[in-house]
């Protein structure tokens, strides 16, 4: 009955030692696997992200700007473009006729 207690014991015993050995080489694949990904993203040369909120901001005021001026000239064009036509009217109706 003995031998059986320290059989038992002794299974306990390798239980015990190989599940905090299983803990043990997880935590450390954990810590690899971080300092891996941390210097391959440090590598990458990515922007963080409220910089890139910045200039996606700055971005979309440009293109806002932008399609503002886009309508002002064409108004612009049209404008002139009759100022033109109209000049050229009046110059065909006061030029003398030969």
């Amino acid at each position: 009955m003995q031998t059986e207690n320290r059989f038992f014991d002794d299974i306990a015993r390798l239980a015990s030692g190989a599940t905090s050995t299983m803990v043990n080489i997880r935590t450390e694949l954990e810590s690899m696997i971080k300092q891996r990904l941390e210097r391959i993203l440090a590598d990458m040369d990515l922007v963080p992200r409220d910089e890139f909120e910045a200039v996606k901001a700055v971005a979309s005021k440009a293109r806002a700007e932008q399609e503002l001026l886009e309508e002002r000239v064409a108004e612009l064009e049209t404008s002139l473009n009759k100022n033109l036509s109209n000049k050229g009217k009046k110059r065909s109706k006061t030029s003398p006729k030969k």
